[in-house]
């Protein structure tokens, strides 16, 4: 079985007649005839009733013919691709973030690359750090943005941003007296935490070991937006970086200095083993332009 015997195939069951078919792919009918028989015999089954000069497709051929569309459409798809490399390089990009950077960075790359980009497809996705690690380091994504607990082999990584942790608590809160939150002060409060394999989380216990706190946590999750979102509810206070809580700030949340010093750490990672395209290092300029701006 070849490729010019299923677009034979296709076209006799498209068009109706062998006679046609040959007119469309500019073959002669002989040709058209002799083709279906070599692919016949190659699949091992019937593929049209002959009747009276006619052809019918027989039940295989219905099925055969679904999945010859499938594959026919997956080509249409090739050439689209092809045509958007050769006349912009590569014609789409891939990207995914850890969803602290969904609502403020990314948007803000996004939208200046594709004003100066217009005919690149965009694929972006929010996922947990340890899933943007996988989607990259197995190719299926030219570019992630990641915090830095992730295992770091099978991909390449550059820093990007670093971000001061601070306490976020409800707005009218008591520690929103205090112009700096020490672990001393967090005894007794409800605390919202990251998981646990966020290094982040594993300082600040590092920190609260050393002050002999030992914090009630009431609920963990892997997102600081989350821990916005679930303390402007007034379920408690919780550790967040400040890009975040921006958009949280005058909505029931209030941010204060924390010590000792804590940090978010981020990181852009790539595929392995394969340059970044141009359009890949276009758009890590306006991250880190749109990084530059808003930290």
């Amino acid at each position: 079985m070849n490729l010019r015997q299923v677009e034979v195939f296709r076209a006799v069951v498209t068009h109706g007649t062998t006679a046609r078919a040959a007119e469309i792919l500019n073959i002669s009918q002989p040709a058209v005839s002799k083709m279906l028989q070599a692919l016949e015999h190659s699949i091992g089954f019937p593929l049209f009733h002959r009747i009276k000069g006619r052809l019918t497709p027989t039940a295989e051929g219905q099925l055969f013919f679904r999945e010859v569309e499938h594959a026919f459409a997956g080509l249409v798809n090739l050439r689209g691709a092809a045509a958007r490399i050769r006349d912009y390089g590569s014609g789409e990009m891939r990207i995914a973030s850890l969803s602290a950077f969904s609502n403020n960075l990314m948007p803000s790359a996004l939208a200046s690359f594709m004003a100066k980009h217009p005919n690149i497809a965009i694929t972006f996705q929010t996922r947990m750090s340890s899933v943007v690690r996988d989607l990259v380091s197995c190719g299926q994504f030219d570019l992630g943005v990641v915090a830095d607990e992730i295992d770091k082999t099978g991909v390449e990584c550059r820093p990007f941003v670093e971000l001061r942790a601070a306490l976020a608590m409800p707005e009218g809160h008591p520690l929103a007296r205090l112009d700096v939150v020490r672990p001393a002060d967090l005894d007794g409060y409800p605390f919202i935490a990251l998981s646990p394999e966020d290094t982040a989380r594993q300082h600040a216990e590092a920190a609260f070991d050393r002050a002999g706190v030992k914090v009630r946590t009431v609920l963990e999750t892997p997102y600081t937006m989350t821990i916005c979102a679930m303390v402007a509810t007034g379920m408690g206070v919780g550790l967040v970086d400040p890009l975040t809580a921006k958009m949280f700030m005058g909505r029931g949340l209030e941010l204060r200095p924390f010590e000792p010093a804590l940090h978010f750490r981020t990181m852009i990672i790539l595929p392995p083993h394969r340059p970044p395209s141009r359009n890949v290092e276009a758009f890590i300029e306006e991250l880190e332009a749109a990084a530059a701006v808003a930290v």
